[in-house]
């Protein structure tokens, strides 16, 4: 196991531990929607597969070649040895039917090797022949910060409706070499990328109760737009709820589609696990 991968496992699980304890008391019982207030924190872990768009120029020596896209993948196998540092968290406070929530990611991963999955000319069409080697860096910070009003509580869940913001700080390289039999697009890239996005978020988000309440299908999804053309979040999962809080397994996406005067677009789909504490 790579060794930043089981620090953060071992943090977790510490903490866990410490907050197990010190939550004890605070009962799965309690009515969050009772008036008074009310205080969740969740650390996690997520591992996505990073897929990602390159738009670029690059003039052939025997054809007329203008444009041309790459996309690329990477996945935990490829990153995790070369992770430096991560830190995710969300966090949420509870008065009554309003609620205000924030959630904050931090990643920062060495060069890696990537995969090329296809690489299109003009309009689209597919360039076939080419050998395509590329590596990737990345670090990131992605922030949430909004607030939702309950519209439906029962004891089989509840709705609520969300309106914030999220910012996007990413710093990305993409080196990649083509090479084609027949010497069309042979060329070799460098592509730093510095992007700084803000945009505006709606959306909902929320939870549903199995059987006796111990078993919850917690959901979150929003769309936005802003600074980037679009964005949008995605999460459905499953958990456990205990005395002291939830432990909780989900899929989650997160996807930013520029406009047409950026030449990247980034998609992050993985598994999460999070420890919930109450109180």
């Amino acid at each position: 196991m790579p060794a930043p991968l089981y620090r953060t496992l071992t943090s977790l699980a510490v903490f866990g531990l410490l907050a197990s304890s010190i939550t004890a008391t605070a009962a799965d019982a309690v009515d969050p929607f009772d008036g008074d207030w009310h205080f969740t924190l969740t650390p996690y872990l997520w591992l996505p597969n990073l897929n990602g768009t390159l738009n670029g120029k690059a003039p052939g020596a025997n054809l007329n070649l203008s444009d041309f896209n790459i996309k690329t993948e990477i996945g935990p196998n490829d990153y995790l040895q070369n992770l430096k540092f991560g830190a995710m968290a969300t966090g949420e406070v509870r008065k009554g039917e309003w609620s205000a929530f924030t959630d904050i990611i931090y990643i920062d991963f060495g060069r890696q090797n990537s995969r090329a999955r296809d690489i299109t000319g003009p309009d689209g069409l597919p360039l076939t022949n080419i050998s395509v080697k590329a590596n990737t860096s990345l670090s990131a910070t992605l922030w949430t910060l909004g607030g939702a009003r309950t519209l439906i509580h029962n004891s089989n869940g509840n709705l609520d409706l969300l309106a914030g913001f999220r910012y996007a700080g990413i710093e990305s390289e993409l080196k990649f070499d083509t090479l084609s039999t027949r010497g069309l697009l042979d060329t070799s890239r460098d592509k730093p990328r510095a992007l700084t996005e803000w945009d505006g978020i709606i959306g909902v988000k929320g939870q549903i109760r199995f059987g006796d309440g111990h078993w919850t299908m917690p959901y979150y999804l929003d769309v936005g737009t802003g600074s980037s053309n679009w964005t949008w979040q995605a999460l459905v999962g499953l958990g456990y709820a205990f005395d002291w809080g939830e432990v909780n397994l989900s899929i989650r996406s997160l996807s930013y589609d520029f406009n047409d005067k950026r030449d990247a677009d980034l998609r992050m789909t993985g598994p999460a696990l999070g420890v919930t504490f109450r109180w």
